[in-house]
């Protein structure tokens, strides 16, 4: 049987194990933590990817541990209304839930003997019909392909690109659960609200709580209830409500798109080629687009190399635009300038409802099961 090695036991190495172990070949994941689990955020599935989650039998199971997002909206600072937009498919709903809920779903789909823990990679080397990785510990092992998922500081993309760190693009994101859920929040709906060069989001992530953002361009050092003091009473119930040491914070990176994802036996998917800022929530989703497509064309094309350049053509246009499109909506969202501020605004009230509906259907109506490959 054809041996496919993924590097990294995040959300798309996992996936892309599922979907290629649902496709008939036997891939394996190599881990270099010593055990799998995420803290202290969330993470939307939007309706791109909960098609994904359908195909691999476990959109049920995710509906079970999250909260469904039926409405989107946009308010100011002082938790007034500037408008709102409908996001509601009962086919393939919008879900919102904690990121250790999605791991453990992946993980128990999967063979414990699939998952590799504590396996650090340090290269790969190609041979004419195998390749073999290297780990910090000096095992090495081989296999027909590798799948290089291993986040936004990828080795395996180190090694094959060489261009350096991610770009910092100019502010700070933290990210939270919280345990309650405000009174004044409404129910299904996921709220982004803008102040003067600060973002900050909310969404229900399932049994009574709260997943929310914050964001802060660079030169705010305060703290978290201080940045954001006097704002919509639920913002800072939320941010008290959060265990501090579960807060996750991270700079707002991405890279610039690169149509070169592999070569020979290998290739990349998800953050370690296509990282993006987290402001369309599209980081997980894409990564699970990645790894169905890339199932799929292996499926297609059998055991080739042709199956692995044939995904990085049919991924690239879509992740190239998603990740340039999060990045000019974050540059938006920053803005500091009053007279900016006042456009944005404007230009958020004005829109109509199907005008935001027919630009967000650009991101979630994309269907990676059905897509030609």
């Amino acid at each position: 049987m054809v041996q496919i090695a993924i590097i990294g036991g995040g959300i798309g190495g996992l996936t892309a194990a599922l979907a290629l172990q649902q496709s008939g070949f036997q891939a394996e994941v190599f881990e270099q933590a010593p055990e799998i689990h995420e803290v202290g955020s969330a993470i939307a599935i939007w309706s791109n990817a909960m098609r994904v989650l359908d195909r691999l039998q476990l959109a049920e199971k995710i509906i079970e541990y999250g909260g469904v997002v039926e409405e989107l909206c946009w308010m100011d600072q002082n938790g007034f209304l500037i408008n709102r937009v409908s996001i509601s498919d009962p086919k393939t709903p919008a879900v919102a839930l904690h990121r250790s809920d999605l791991q453990r779903t992946l993980l128990n789909a999967l063979p414990r003997t699939s998952i590799h823990l504590a396996y650090s990679i340090v290269n790969y080397s190609q041979q004419t019909d195998k390749i073999i990785a290297t780990f910090g510990d000096g095992e090495a092992i081989e296999a027909d392909f590798l799948i290089g998922a291993d986040g936004v500081h990828s080795r395996v993309r180190s090694q094959l690109i060489n261009d350096g760190e991610p770009i910092m693009r100019g502010y700070t994101i933290w990210r939270g659960t919280s345990p309650i859920t405000p009174p004044e929040l409404p129910p299904a709906t996921g709220i982004e609200m803008y102040g003067r060069g600060k973002r900050f989001g909310v969404g229900p992530v399932g049994f009574g709580r709260t997943g929310w953002w914050a964001a802060a361009n660079t030169d705010y050092t305060d703290k978290l209830t201080d940045l954001f003091a006097g704002w919509y009473a639920p913002v800072i119930e939320l941010i008290e409500a959060t265990p501090p040491s579960s807060i996750l914070t991270t700079m707002a990176t991405d890279r610039e798109p690169n149509k070169r994802w592999g070569t020979g036996r290998m290739t990349l998917l998800g953050d370690a080629i296509h990282p993006t800022t987290p402001n369309l929530g599209q980081g997980g989703c894409q990564s699970m687009e990645d790894a169905l497509i890339l199932a799929r064309c292996f499926e297609k094309y059998g055991p080739r190399e042709d199956a692995l350049r044939h995904y990085e053509r049919l991924r690239h246009p879509r992740t190239a635009a998603l990740t340039r499109m999060s990045r000019y909506y974050g540059i938006v969202g920053q803005w500091e300038n009053i007279f900016a501020r006042t456009l944005r605004r404007t230009a958020l009230a004005l829109a109509p409802e199907a005008l935001a509906q027919r630009s967000m259907q650009i991101v979630f109506d994309y269907d990676a099961t059905k897509v030609v490959v």
